[in-house]
């Protein structure tokens, strides 16, 4: 499943605050989010770096990208599976968690 190893992506570049929701009871947009955050825009972007390259090899796909490290909050979008890579100030002013707070987590990695 691609959100699992997305999960397992992030923890490979020591990303925090992992949460994967499975959105599919609440929103048609896609099946799952990742959430995770990174300490700083270089974490940022070895995160997605490393996310983006492993997918594309395992499984082919190629996501669409939106945001820069310098903005705080990036995202991967591979259709079923949307993942946000913020730092701790944008993913604590956006609270994306709450704003899903119906969808209960599928996987919390601190």
């Amino acid at each position: 499943m691609i959100a699992r190893r997305v999960v397992e992506l992030a923890e490979d570049k020591q990303a925090h605050e992992i949460v994967l929701l499975d959105i599919r009871p609440q929103s048609t947009i896609a099946d799952y989010f990742v959430i995770c955050s990174a300490d700083n825009d270089r974490q940022i972007k070895a995160i997605v770096e490393h996310v983006d390259e492993k997918i594309q090899q395992e499984y082919g796909l190629n996501p669409r990208k939106e945001g820069t490290p310098d903005t705080g909050w990036i995202v991967l979008d591979y259709g079923d599976v949307v993942v946000h890579v913020f730092n701790q100030l944008q993913r604590d002013y956006y609270r994306l968690e709450r704003l899903w707070s119906l969808v209960p987590p599928v996987v919390v990695v601190q």
